[in-house]
């Protein structure tokens, strides 16, 4: 029978398999060269700079997009151009 409730891990708290092999990436990529090794490899040719702008930034990226600091709703204006 099931219990009332969510019983398993509390909402937006980490998950310890996740972050122990995030810390453990983090380190091996820090080993490897990190940032300075990062940039050198994007800047060696277009293709790599282009990966990284478009694969590899954007997971940096907030994904949670919001209205204005007030609470208001996002406003969407469409603008013809002829």
């Amino acid at each position: 029978m099931f219990k009332a409730g969510n019983p398993g891990r509390p909402k937006n708290s980490p998950n310890k398999t996740t972050r122990s092999a995030k810390e453990a990436i983090a380190l091996a990529a820090e080993g490897l060269g990190g940032g300075q090794l990062l940039n050198a490899r994007a800047k060696a040719s277009p293709d790599n700079e282009r990966v990284f702008w478009g694969t590899i930034y954007p997971r940096l990226v907030p994904h949670e997009v919001a209205g204005s600091a007030d609470g208001a709703p996002i406003s969407i204006a469409i603008v013809k151009p002829w």
